[in-house]
């Protein structure tokens, strides 16, 4: 069956706040999901949509699959458990800075280090914006909120590298606005066999307006962040005539053309690589010194969780002397009772 937009698209009335960077991503979602199941041979009645709490994790409303809108910082404990017990589904989830980081940063971590088969979209709006306006694990330094009245003395996660740091397999970033480049991750993120992390850099208009302003802007967005393409040049700006190499062990920013500077000499970007220096680099990228990395940053592959489960299970049985229940009735010590 060829699905359409409209098939993944709830009746419930969507109640984030008009402008919302939420929506963007609600629609990127929906326009990828009929490509996964053309890609991968889903059925819709395949796929899951899994929550915790905050603003996004409204998300498995507004999707017309199975879902559950699970507890706070749980959701990656559920998505695990849905995905290990039922291996044939196509596992996402929908959750924020605080959701994943704060409270739910240890089930996140181990999920990374398992390489469970689940896609984790994470909503980075740098703010709790559920619960009005506190600050979270990616707010800036220095913030204004109303839990640091004097600004936020605490350094930010960089959500990238936590990933790298917990042995992740895939790492993609974007800006709410990018559909078209959302829906080209998310379909390779559930290409991927192993946790997939769609970092999804977007506004909250209410409590932390204009976060990714300085880079996300239309004006100067060619310029202030790099679309990473595997096998492709790392070039970017209005013109294409930036881009990235390896001065020693630092990336740099050089113009095509001067200074004997061809495309030749750019860097080529490889997502596929184990080794996590560059991607490392990537991630870490910040606007003004460098422009924002975007688009898949790493997808390598490796052992899943859930296939190690299925496959030792598989094992134990076959080696195993119970096989029924009699045989465990009847197997130790017995007695014959006359």
């Amino acid at each position: 069956m060829k699905y359409t937009l409209q098939d993944f698209k709830s009746d419930q009335e969507v109640k984030w706040c008009p402008g919302c960077g939420d929506h963007a991503v609600l629609a990127s979602v929906l326009r990828a999901m009929p490509e996964v199941c053309e890609e991968m041979g889903y059925n819709k009645e395949q796929f899951v949509f899994v929550s915790g709490i905050g603003c996004s994790s409204r998300f498995p409303y507004y999707m017309n699959t199975y879902g559950f809108h699970s507890i706070h910082g749980r959701a990656t404990a559920i998505s695990t458990g849905v995905k290990v017990a039922n291996p044939e589904l196509c596992v996402w989830q929908a959750t924020g800075d605080g959701d994943a980081l704060a409270i739910g940063g240890n089930h996140f971590i181990h999920a990374l280090r398992r390489n469970i088969d689940i896609n984790i979209i994470l909503f980075n709006n740098r703010i709790y914006g559920l619960t009005k306006g506190q600050y979270s694990p990616t707010s800036k330094l220095g913030i204004v909120t109303k839990t640091s009245p004097y600004g936020s003395i605490e350094q930010p996660f960089t959500p990238g590298q936590l990933v790298l740091g917990a042995r992740g397999t895939f790492f993609a970033r974007s800006l709410d606005s990018e559909l078209k480049l959302n829906q080209e991750i998310m379909v390779q993120a559930a290409k991927h066999k192993g946790t997939s992390i769609m970092e999804m850099l977007v506004n909250c208009v209410i409590f932390n307006d204009g976060t990714h302003m300085e880079f996300s802007e239309r004006s100067v967005r060619a310029d202030r962040t790099i679309v990473l393409k595997h096998g492709e040049p790392m070039i970017f700006g209005a013109n294409r005539d930036k881009g990235l190499v390896l001065d020693g062990d630092k990336l740099k920013v050089v113009t095509i053309g001067e200074n004997g500077i061809t495309e030749k000499d750019i860097l080529v970007h490889d997502a596929h690589t184990s080794n996590i220096g560059i991607h490392s680099m990537l991630v870490d990228m910040k606007y003004p010194d460098y422009p924002v990395a975007l688009g898949v940053i790493r997808d390598v592959e490796d052992k899943t969780y859930n296939d190690n489960v299925h496959n030792q299970v598989k094992e134990v049985k076959e080696k195993s002397k119970i096989q029924c229940m009699e045989d465990l009735l009847h197997s130790g010590a017995t007695w014959t009772v006359k």
